[in-house]
């Protein structure tokens, strides 16, 4: 018999993602609704948080926003290549030799620099068009964006351009998700500072957008005519630690299967660098992931996962395909069974906080580092099954 390569296996892979459409679109409804009459820049990048880039531009496209948000010139093209015919606004710092590129696919570039609005304005009238831009200002968080004192030239230089539109001035708050509200009280008030350039000029005001997730959730004066929430689209609040004032579920659940399930005596370690020896008699269950799917290494030892509808140590360390679990000496868990790695199952939920907990670090990283071998699944209604086959 002679194997096609093309044609993918009959049966899938029992580890994947399953994204919820339906609580997709409720996440973007509700923030709509929390900000308006300010409209929307959906972001987009890393794969839509790990979402899936393309299913999420085309729903959020489908639901009316002014525009998208991407990090980098890449990403906007497979957006253009896939059919979304919105507005793009490019967040990330401009690669001028990339210019051309941001022309060719009408994409809306940010621009920092006066060397970079010059940059544009050549490449554009060299081929007959005009370039939108958004002004990135650097108002406290110290990374891309021009410093407000170098503002004014800027805004001169661009305003002086014939092929380069001004669309929008926009910045990025660094302490939106903190208890403290100082510092973005700080950069609210540089922002307002800087943009009163073109009302002391008699000119007609751009767009302006401040607010990203944590802004939306907890400072109303941030909104003014558009917001760029990024993470709580996807159902996941940025920290505990402040107000949940706008009403968002989970879309992500991460699934898989115990693929063997063993008696392991007391005494015997589990595990690259024996880490964790169970003081029983136990029964130990892998589950075909690891680090190499996202799944954090600093997990190992400290996460814990749904099986049955209850929750089970990760024992010994996470390995690269695999990680193993303890389900205990009475165990009914068997060969077959789903594990819920973030999600619910039964009357538990794992969330993408926990999972950040363990590893000591953010939601952020957890969804955007799933891995690209990990498949999504994309479902509008109820699920057919707890294993999700739609």
């Amino acid at each position: 018999m002679v194997l096609d390569p093309t044609v993918a296996p009959r049966v899938p892979r029992p580890t994947y993602v399953e994204i919820d459409l339906d609580q997709l679109t409720a996440n973007y409804r509700a923030v709509e609704a929390a900000v308006a009459p300010a409209g929307m820049l959906p972001v987009v990048k890393a794969g839509a948080y790990g979402h899936g880039l393309v299913e999420a531009a085309r729903l959020f496209e489908g639901l009316g926003p002014p525009g998208l948000a991407v990090a980098f010139l890449e990403e906007g093209v497979i957006l253009r290549e896939a059919g979304v015919t919105c507005p793009i606004l490019v967040m990330g710092g401009l690669d001028i030799p990339q210019i051309p590129d941001f022309l060719h696919y009408r994409l809306t570039m940010t621009v920092s620099s006066e060397e970079a609005s010059a940059a544009i304005e050549e490449a554009a009238a060299g081929l007959g068009v005009v370039a939108r831009v958004h002004v990135k200002v650097d108002t406290g968080m110290g990374r891309m964006g021009v410093r407000p004192e170098g503002a004014a030239g800027l805004f001169d230089a661009l305003l002086g351009s014939a092929h380069v539109k001004v669309e929008a001035v926009y910045s990025h708050l660094a302490t939106a998700d903190e208890p403290d509200p100082d510092q973005t009280f700080d950069q609210i008030a540089t922002y307002r500072r800087v943009v009163s350039y073109f009302g002391d000029r008699g000119l007609p005001m751009p767009k302006l957008h401040l607010a990203n997730s944590g802004a939306v959730l907890q400072h109303p004066g941030t909104y003014f005519d558009l917001v760029r929430p990024g993470l709580m689209l996807y159902g996941v609040y940025p920290t505990d630690a402040i107000p949940r004032t706008v009403d968002i579920g989970p879309v992500l659940t991460w699934r898989s299967t115990v693929v063997l399930s063993k008696p392991l005596p007391a005494g015997n370690p589990v595990s690259y660098g024996a880490t964790w020896t169970p003081d029983r008699d136990t029964r130990i269950v892998v589950v075909p992931m690891g680090y190499g799917d996202g799944y954090p290494r600093l997990a190992s030892n400290r996460g814990e996962v749904l099986i049955r509808g209850r929750r089970h140590p990760v024992a010994g360390r996470v390995c690269m395909d695999q990680f193993m679990v303890d389900a205990g000496p009475d165990t009914d868990v068997r060969v077959g069974d789903e594990v819920v790695i973030i999600g619910a199952q039964g009357e538990e939920t794992i969330t993408a906080g926990e999972v950040a907990a363990w590893a000591r670090t953010i939601p952020y990283e957890i969804l955007t580092g799933i891995s690209s071998r990990v498949p999504r699944r994309y479902r509008l209604g109820p699920s057919v099954d707890s294993r999700g086959d739609q």
